[in-house]
């Protein structure tokens, strides 16, 4: 009965570790293939980030974005406070701003639905949807990533990557040829993350350095921070606001995915963005089914 007890176990662990609230994108997002592994941050490798959209108007980049699905892009709202539809450009597939880009696509805005509770004092609620002309195509340069559903946890100390395009330092544009940039931070809790922002809201989230020197920066507002789980890159922020760029005691400030499943379905009507459960553990697999064995033993026998 043990070992048969076991095999229920890790099979209903797994299922929970791994399971999805939407199937319609989870075939596609988040799986780059030419993926091997800003402030402080490196160049990224072409294809490495394909989700990864440079929003512009009269070919200069303002902010970056997310590809969600064929037609969807995530930003931030307050990208959008001084711009309408007509002078949007998305650009997909770009290794860099200026210079070759064979798998640069390049699409016109339909339409761009800010968050109806967008507060431009306190960044509470700093998220947008646009909605491109035409669907894109995907290949190993241009995919959606995942989405964090609802549920999904990240605790401090998590490790995360934020790309753009953004300024190198405060007033220092990315040089020539602004190639994507990608750097590692780990996410910080909201209960330390409030010592630096007394405004900190549950709809948003923050990664950093305590010392600094890694950071979001401006231009990259409205870009991804994304986590991998189970072998899946999965949106957990949106680069939404922070104290000047990389100062020590001061992380970014990013908008908390995973509070808007149910606002972003409700604007997409057809298919939905791939949301997937993340859950960080400090233990392995196996060591999480070990625990969750001993603990319903532990029951059985005090049960009877």
């Amino acid at each position: 009965m043990g070992f048969n007890l076991w095999n229920i176990v890790c099979v209903v662990s797994a299922v929970l570790l791994n399971s999805t609230s939407s199937l319609a994108q989870t075939d596609v997002c988040g799986k780059p293939p030419l993926n091997n592994k800003i402030v402080g941050g490196q160049d990224a490798s072409p294809g490495s980030w394909p989700w990864q959209v440079s929003i512009q108007k009269d070919g200069f980049h303002f902010c970056g974005g997310s590809l969600i699905n064929q037609n969807w892009v995530l930003s931030a709202a307050h990208c959008f406070q001084s711009y309408t539809a007509p002078q949007i450009t998305i650009y997909l597939g770009m290794g860099s701003l200026e210079g070759t880009n064979p798998n640069k696509q390049q699409r016109s805005v339909s339409t761009i639905i800010n968050h109806q509770g967008y507060d431009d004092k306190t960044k509470n609620n700093d998220i947008a949807l646009v909605q491109l002309s035409s669907a894109v195509t995907v290949n190993d340069y241009v995919m959606p990533v995942c989405l964090a559903e609802s549920s999904s946890v990240f605790p401090g100390g998590t490790n995360a990557w934020v790309t753009g395009f953004g300024y190198v330092g405060v007033g220092v544009a990315l040089p020539f040829p602004q190639t994507l940039q990608e750097v590692q931070v780990p996410i910080i809790s909201n209960s330390v993350c409030a010592q630096s922002y007394t405004y900190l809201t549950d709809n948003m989230m923050c990664a950093g350095l305590a010392q600094g020197g890694k950071d979001s920066c401006q231009g990259d507002s409205g870009g991804p921070l994304v986590v991998k789980n189970n072998g899946v890159w999965i949106q957990a922020g949106i680069v939404s606001f922070g104290k000047g760029c990389a100062l020590p005691n001061f992380p970014g400030v990013y908008t908390r995915v995973s509070q808007y499943q149910d606002w972003i379905n409700s604007r997409i009507s057809s298919n939905n963005p791939g949301f997937v459960t993340a859950n960080s553990t400090c233990c392995s697999p196996n060591l999480f089914c070990l625990i969750l064995f001993f603990s319903i033993i532990y029951s059985l026998c005090n049960f009877q």
